[in-house]
């Protein structure tokens, strides 16, 4: 029987101006990691992307997961003819102006009902409301399927003007019993461990890492059930935090060199489908995980469509090239 992972969030119609000033305009979110997963072994695992969309796009996002292997999309559905529309314009690779005109109503425990032989949940949720936490409480108590949990969604807030704006995780600790695996780049990690009181206006500055700081974060993490908290760290690479026989694990995995960025859209959301793939392959194996996720992250810079990802051969030659 094939193993299943299941990616769950928006399918957002993306409007984007890249660092360059190129307009692209396509599918985000989901379907970054549901078609770099199928290039890379659409033949030997079932993808199963779990999200809401409007009923005029339906049709379209089915012709965009069509070419593609071991998709499985009964999961997408228009009950509530909601989905996220999006325009990004970035200012540089990494920093960009986002609005929100279209919303995506949250995922619930009665999508995930049938999903439960998972061996994998990946949660990429890009604003605070797209997923209940009762989905995870629902997931932990029936499933058991890893739940790996990106920190996008929580630390973004839509506000009425369609503007997207950057948020305190502030109901953390009630979300992290039920997380196996938290990820989350620099800026999320600074909006989630936060000051008690706030005393300065400095969290709206991009932060230089503080590896003390983000020592402190991922062990609170780790005291409250998270089994792995991994940060990633720009072109530097991505920070993974574990225990192993109850001792602290902290460890640098250098990123995936490229030499040239054209978009960067959804390289968050490939790096958490890469994670979940390696954990797919092995539950405890976190830094392999972490080098399927700076190697989908780094495919993704490489071009404006899905023919940037590649074959699993190919994908575990540029592992092998990069880390061994």
């Amino acid at each position: 029987m094939q193993k299943k992972i299941a990616v769950l969030g928006p399918i957002p119609r993306d409007h984007i101006v890249t660092h360059q000033g190129d307009l692209i305009q396509k599918w985000g979110c989901v379907t970054h990691p549901v078609i770099a997963l199928s290039v890379m072994a659409g033949d030997e695992i079932e993808i199963v992307p779990v999200s809401h969309v409007r009923n005029v796009d339906l049709d379209n996002v089915h012709e965009v997961f069509a070419p593609y292997k071991g998709i499985n999309t009964d999961h997408i559905t228009t009950e509530n003819d909601q989905g996220d529309i999006i325009s990004l314009k970035f200012l540089d690779m990494n920093n960009r102006l986002e609005r929100q005109t279209g919303f995506m109503d949250p995922i619930v425990p009665n999508d995930v009902t049938n999903l439960l032989d998972c061996k994998v949940f990946v949660f990429i949720p890009i604003s605070d409301y797209e997923i209940s936490l009762e989905t995870l409480r629902f997931l932990k108590k029936k499933s058991k399927g890893t739940i790996i949990f990106d920190a996008h969604g929580p630390t973004t807030a839509c506000l009425i003007n369609g503007e997207r704006q950057r948020k305190f995780w502030i109901d953390r600790d009630q979300w992290l019993p039920y997380i196996d695996v938290l990820k989350m780049n620099q800026e999320e990690a600074h909006a989630s461990w936060f000051k008690k009181e706030y005393e300065s206006n400095d969290y709206s500055e991009t932060p230089d890492v503080d590896r003390k700081a983000l020592r402190e974060f991922a062990i609170h993490c780790l005291d409250r059930g998270v089994k792995c908290v991994y940060i990633t760290v720009d072109s530097r690479g991505c920070l993974v935090y574990y225990r192993n026989r109850k001792k602290l694990v902290e460890e640098m995995v250098a990123a995936v060199k490229v030499d040239n960025v054209i978009d960067t859209t959804g390289c968050g959301d490939s790096f958490a489908g890469g994670l979940g793939f390696g954990l797919l392959q092995d539950p405890q194996d976190y830094i392999g995980a972490a080098r399927y996720g700076n190697a989908l992250g780094a495919l993704r810079t490489q071009g404006k469509t899905f023919a940037v990802f590649k074959s699993l051969a190919e994908t575990n030659k540029i592992i092998k090239e990069t880390y061994f």
